[in-house]
């Protein structure tokens, strides 16, 4: 494993972040803050409790998820995008370093950015409402696994892309829409019987699921099931990003 390209990729990602740290920092402060007013507020007083836990805290773990799944997404395909765009992917991969290499270096930052903004989230919303995190190790890993596996989606999303407008067009169109109807907001239990098994064919409520039910031991689907499905998401898209730099798709066209 050559550590030193790793790091070398990590580390130029990551002073990228850096230089608009602000930017980084005050962006999701703000959105949160709105969400806040907006769902713990006004929709808030209208509900008294989900499932035993006020509504205010109850969507705490959902804002959280559709935060880091879309930074997760954009970091990464942005990072792995840029170097297609002029032309200095051809230096990564003319370098002597395995695909697994590069993959850590971009996707490694990727998910270190959408963790960062996650924690500060998390920090922010304590600010508005109590939390107890009941299990807060469990509560990391379903954190960090989301971090990781959207990252390397966005990975794969940034090498298929060929312009800018498709680097927006799968976050926007499909994973969005499946982040607010996973039940971000709301328990699928709300549901009639009928849309609760439709529901249950969107992936992205088992990773809400499992992140609840670190929080506040309440979950939708049982918590074996969420690591099963995202462990098993994780792993198709390494198998993906394997077949790309095995058939060079996308990077040496």
């Amino acid at each position: 494993m050559n550590t030193r390209a790793i790091w070398s990729i990590y580390r130029n990602e990551m002073m990228r972040f850096f230089r608009t740290i602000l930017q980084s920092f005050i962006s999701p402060v703000i959105s949160t803050s709105l969400y806040f007013v907006v769902f713990g507020t006004a929709i808030g007083s209208r509900i008294d409790e989900v499932e035993g836990v006020t509504y205010a805290a109850f969507i705490v773990p959902g804002l959280i998820m559709l935060s880091v799944i879309m930074q997760g997404i954009s970091n990464a395909s942005f990072a792995i995008y840029f170097p297609k765009f002029i032309g200095t992917i051809y230096e990564v991969l003319s370098a002597p370093v395995n695909f697994l290499e590069v993959v850590v270096g971009y996707v490694g930052a990727a998910a270190t950015k959408s963790l960062f903004i996650g924690l500060v989230i998390l920090g922010t919303a304590s600010l508005f409402v109590d939390l107890t995190i009941a299990h807060p190790l469990a509560m990391l890993l379903f954190l960090v696994l989301t971090c990781v596996s959207f990252a390397l989606m966005g990975f794969i999303i940034g090498i298929w892309a060929k312009n800018f407008e498709q680097l927006q067009l799968v976050p926007m169109l499909i994973v969005t829409p499946l982040v607010f109807l996973g039940g971000s907001f709301y328990s699928i239990s709300m549901l009639p019987p009928l849309w609760q098994k439709i529901t249950l064919f969107n992936p992205v409520v088992y990773l809400i699921s499992g992140f609840r039910w670190a929080f506040f031991e309440q979950a939708d689907v049982p918590v074996g099931l969420s690591l099963l499905a995202i462990g098993g998401f994780t792993a198709i898209c390494m198998a993906v990003i394997w077949w790309i730099f095995r058939t060079g798709w996308r990077l040496r066209d």
